[in-house]
């Protein structure tokens, strides 16, 4: 073995120092040098909707200031008022009530400062109460809280909050969804206040199974679950007014907001003054003014245009009644719920039984363009600019590149070769009702009737929007004289009389459903106005074919 030298040896370690603080050196540098970002390959997000999650209706209403409004106090208590604050009565109304300064300053705001507004939301509330109050009934939650749309929206059901809540329960769509209300560009289910009164009493239930306190659980109706679970477990408490007592202890992380401290006190005062509106000289609210509906369900892509016309209403006064829908055709790739006044149900069910009306396959969901405007895209489609707002609910002139509007009338072509187009015609020329005229074009015809374009070509099997002058169509309306000549024919069928004996929870939509007849026939049968109302034990006749 070679040995080395003692001066090369020494050599050799000076190299080594050298070399190791030049290594240090070029490593101080990249640590302060910014630092590039490795190349990492990462899954794409998923895509977003292809209509903004956050895109409101424009039929939205705000919410209206009182709801969110620190309470503005205008003068002192009157004597009755102070009685009234001070005193515990009413036998619907069971929570223990807390007396603290923000309950008595929310008191004498929607006493005084508020009174008008607390006035509106009383009426506006009257078609929605005794439902609620039944659903909270039947889910066995206490009274008290049928009041809690009064808090979050004044029991408005086109409301929306500036963060995206919607409707009178003002739901998130994130906690609308987990209790199984759509919202998307086609339908908001948060609007609807019958399917949103049923997710809110479940929600509300989770809450307190989660909490074991009414109290805690509206603050988490407000906050969310995760919040007040880090504020108590912070706090070191368990009891909402002891949190409120702490709050300014607990890190701005986990610190309640104003408005989860003011919710639940203001909760109380409308409570108090809801239960002594006589003693405070409101007028009282009338519980009889619930409004009377057929729910139904409505296949994918239904014309709801075409059936609010068949029960003779225009679409504000369907939509009234409606107010989930966004568009004027039901979602395309789902069943829908819709109310239907009693009075006009049976035309409206008439419409929906009809196979040849119901669906709306004439619709194409177009993605505005840079360039494009109302009046192309109605040259494009041949579609009225007027039809184009109204299906897509909006009077703006205005269109955004990206934007999707719906264009009735087109895009049926698979929908109609699918069906055998020439048995159609042929059935369609012996029900013929209605000969064309010089001039006639398939929209003139569609609104002469109350109709949609789409229904009157898919009832004639037609392909194209040509017309022949002396053209016989068939169209199918209530009002049409074949109809009425073929509702006459039915009559004269051979009927069977039936004594029906009225159950525990019918109605007469579902009598009539169970044997096939009309609401109507029922009523006629039976000597009973459009306001009789049958009991368990009646009898009733009904006429079966």
């Amino acid at each position: 073995m070679e040995c080395r030298k003692p001066e090369e040896n020494l050599q050799i370690s000076k190299l080594i120092r050298l070399l190791l603080i030049a290594l240090l050196i070029a490593g101080v540098g990249y640590g302060c040098a910014p630092k590039k970002a490795p190349e990492v390959e990462v899954a794409a997000p998923a895509p977003e909707p292809e209509e903004a999650v956050s895109e409101v209706p424009v039929d939205a209403d705000p919410l209206e200031p009182e709801v969110e409004a620190a309470p503005d106090v205008e003068g002192d208590l009157t004597e009755t008022e102070q009685a009234v604050l001070n005193s515990r009565f009413g036998l619907l109304f069971d929570f223990e009530l807390h007396q603290t300064k923000d309950v008595e300053n929310y008191f004498n705001y929607f006493n005084h400062k508020a009174r008008k507004t607390l006035v509106r939301w009383l009426k506006r509330s009257e078609p929605y109460l005794p439902y609620v109050r039944r659903v909270f009934t039947q889910y066995g939650l206490p009274q008290d809280l049928v009041l809690l749309p009064f808090v979050e929206s004044g029991y408005n059901v086109r409301a929306y909050s500036w963060a995206g809540a919607g409707g009178m329960w003002q739901f998130m769509r994130g906690t609308g969804r987990l209790y199984g209300l759509q919202s998307d560009w086609w339908i908001d289910e948060r609007r609807d206040p019958y399917k949103a009164t049923d997710a809110a009493a479940r929600h509300l239930r989770d809450l307190y199974d989660r909490f074991g306190d009414w109290y805690l659980a509206l603050a988490a109706y407000n906050a969310g679950t995760g919040k007040i679970s880090r504020a108590l477990k912070q706090a070191g408490c368990n009891d909402f007014f002891e949190l409120s007592e702490k709050n300014r202890r607990l890190s701005r992380r986990v610190r309640l907001k104003r408005e989860t401290k003011h919710y639940v006190p203001k909760f109380i005062a409308i409570s108090k003054i809801f239960q002594n509106l006589d003693t405070l000289g409101f007028e009282p609210v009338s519980w009889d003014k619930e409004v009377e509906v057929v729910p139904v369900k409505l296949p994918g892509g239904t014309d709801l245009l075409a059936l609010a016309r068949s029960g003779g209403m225009s679409w504000d006064e369907f939509h009234k009644y409606n107010p989930a829908f966004r568009r004027q055709v039901s979602p395309p790739h789902m069943e829908a719920a819709a109310y239907l006044p009693v009075a006009k149900a049976d035309k409206m069910m008439a419409y929906l039984s009809d196979p040849s009306s119901r669906p709306y396959a004439g619709y194409t969901r177009y993605r505005v363009r840079s360039g494009d405007s109302w009046w192309r895209i109605s040259r494009r489609y041949g579609v009225p600019i007027s039809v184009l707002k109204k299906v897509n609910n909006t009077r703006s002139n205005t269109l955004r590149p990206g934007q999707h509007v719906m264009v009735p009338g087109s895009g049926s072509g698979r929908a109609v070769a699918s069906s055998s187009s020439s048995k159609t015609r042929a059935i369609a020329a012996k029900r013929g009702n209605y000969v064309v005229r010089s001039g006639d074009t398939l929209w003139s015809i569609s609104q002469k009737f109350g109709t949609t374009v789409n229904t009157v070509k898919r009832s004639n099997g037609l392909r194209s929007s040509r017309l022949k002058v002396g053209q016989k169509l068939y169209i199918p309306n209530n009002s049409a004289p074949a109809t009425k000549q073929a509702v006459k024919q039915a009559g004269k069928v051979k009927t069977q009389l039936v004594k029906y004996k009225v159950r525990r929870g019918d109605n007469l939509w579902t009598i009539a459903r169970k044997f096939g007849v009309k609401v109507s026939d029922l009523r006629h049968w039976n000597s009973l106005n459009s306001r009789g109302t049958i009991y368990a034990g009646q009898r009733l006749k009904v006429y079966v074919q």
